[in-house]
C-alpha cells in the first residue's frame, strides 16, 4: 500500500493528467513553479547569511514598486526566479506579477504555451527581516483562443476562470498547497531528497469555528458592519454569537491562510476608510483568487463580503478588493453583517 509520504509532486500531477483533469502542458507549468518555490526556499532560508534581507535599491533610496510599496531585497530575487523560471518551458503565453506594472508576454525567442501565470513572488515579505513565515502565490488561467501576445486585458478573468492554483509557504517546513479544480492538497518539500511530497490529500476546512484573523489597528477606519461583526465576536459566550473566539494574525496572508486551511477559521481584509478608494487592500488576480479558489476546493467559502469572490469580473490587472474566505457558516455570518446593512439602507 502506497502512503502519501511516498508520492513525489510530479507522480501526483501524471496521475492528475491520466485522470484526464490536467494536461501534459499545465503539469509542467505546475511542475516548473514548485520548482521555482524551491530556489525561493533557499534564498529565504539563508537569510542574513545570503545577503538578502532588508530593501531593495540604493541606500536611502528604496525600490518602489506598482504598488506603492518598498521593495524587499527577497522581494525581487523571487520575482527574478520565477521569471526566469517560466519563460523559456513553452508552457506559457504571458505572466503578470505584483512587482511588475503590467503583463509581460513570453518572448518571441521562445515557444509560447496556452497559459497566463499571475503570482505574488512573495507575499507577507515585511516579515521577512523578523523570521516570520512567508510565501508565493499564484493562479494558472487559459490564455484566450487565436492570442499570441497577450496584454493585461486578457488576463482580467474572473476567478471561475482558474484552472490551477497555490502557494508556498516558507516556514518551518516549505510546503506546497496545489488545486487543479479536483480538490485541495498539500505537499511539503524534503530538503535531503529535493523533491515536494504529498502529506494532506482533499484537505478540508472545518464549516465552524471559534478563531478570526483580522488586522485589529485597522479597527476604526472599518465599516459599520465589520465593526458590529467583530464586536460581536469579541463578546463571546455572553454576546449573540453564543461562543468565545480567538483571533489570530500574522501579517502574512499565506501564514494566515494556511493554518485556516489546516485547522479552520475566517480570514478577514474588510474594506475600510484607508483603503476605500482602492477598492480594498489586497489584490484579486495574483492574491484574493487564488486563495478563494484553493478555500472553495477545501470545502470553505470566499467573499468580497457582499458577492462570491470568484464571481468578481476583474477590471484590472492589480485590482484590490475586501476578503473574507475560510470556514463556511463562519464566512457565512459575515456576509450576513454586511447584508443587513445594505438592507437597512435600501
Amino acid at each position: 500500500m502506497t502512503t502519501h509520504a511516498n508520492i513525489a509532486l510530479t507522480r501526483f500531477l501524471i496521475e492528475q493528467q491520466r485522470a484526464g483533469r490536467i494536461n501534459s502542458e499545465l503539469r509542467l507549468l505546475v511542475e516548473v513553479v514548485a520548482r521555482a518555490c524551491k530556489q525561493i526556499s533557499v534564498a529565504v532560508g539563508k537569510g542574513a547569511l545570503g545577503g538578502v534581507l532588508g530593501e531593495a535599491g540604493t541606500p536611502g533610496q528604496a525600490s518602489i514598486n506598482v504598488q506603492g510599496e518598498a521593495q524587499k531585497k527577497l522581494d525581487v530575487i523571487s520575482n527574478e526566479i520565477l521569471l526566469e523560471a517560466n519563460a523559456w518551458g513553452g508552457h506559457l503565453a504571458g505572466l503578470a506579477s505584483e512587482e511588475m506594472d503590467t503583463s509581460q508576454p513570453i518572448p518571441d525567442t521562445y515557444p509560447h504555451g496556452n497559459y497566463l501565470l499571475l503570482f505574488d513572488p512573495l507575499d507577507g515579505s515585511s516579515n521577512i527581516d523578523v523570521n516570520v513565515s512567508v510565501g508565493t502565490i499564484f493562479s494558472v488561467l487559459r490564455c484566450p483562443e487565436g492570442v499570441s501576445s497577450p496584454t493585461d486585458a486578457d488576463f482580467l478573468q474572473p476567478g471561475t476562470a482558474q484552472v490551477a492554483a497555490g502557494y508556498c509557504v516558507y516556514g518551518p517546513q516549505t510546503t506546497l498547497v496545489l488545486t487543479v479544480g479536483h480538490g485541495t492538497h498539500a505537499f511539503t518539500l524534503d530538503r535531503e531528497v529535493g523533491s515536494f511530497l504529498l502529506t494532506s490529500r482533499d484537505i478540508r476546512i472545518p464549516e465552524d469555528t471559534r478563531e478570526f484573523a483580522v488586522n485589529m489597528s485597522n479597527q476604526r477606519f472599518w465599516e459599520p458592519p465589520m465593526q458590529d461583526y467583530v464586536a460581536d465576536l469579541l463578546a463571546g459566550k455572553e454576546g449573540p454569537r453564543g461562543k468565545d473566539f480567538n483571533m489570530r494574525w500574522v501579517a502574512s496572508m499565506v501564514a494566515d491562510v494556511h493554518r485556516i486551511l489546516t485547522r479552520g477559521g475566517i480570514f478577514s481584509y474588510p474594506l475600510d476608510g484607508k483603503c476605500a478608494a482602492k477598492g480594498g487592500k489586497l489584490r484579486l488576480m495574483y492574491e484574493a483568487n487564488p486563495m478563494s479558489f484553493l478555500v472553495e476546493q477545501a470545502g470553505g467559502a470566499a467573499s468580497t463580503g457582499r458577492v462570491r469572490m470568484l464571481a468578481v469580473q476583474p477590471a484590472g490587472l492589480h485590482q484590490r478588493v475586501p476578503v473574507f474566505l475560510g470556514s463556511r457558516r463562519e464566512v457565512e455570518a459575515a456576509v450576513g453583517y454586511h447584508r443587513d446593512f445594505d438592507a437597512r439602507l435600501a
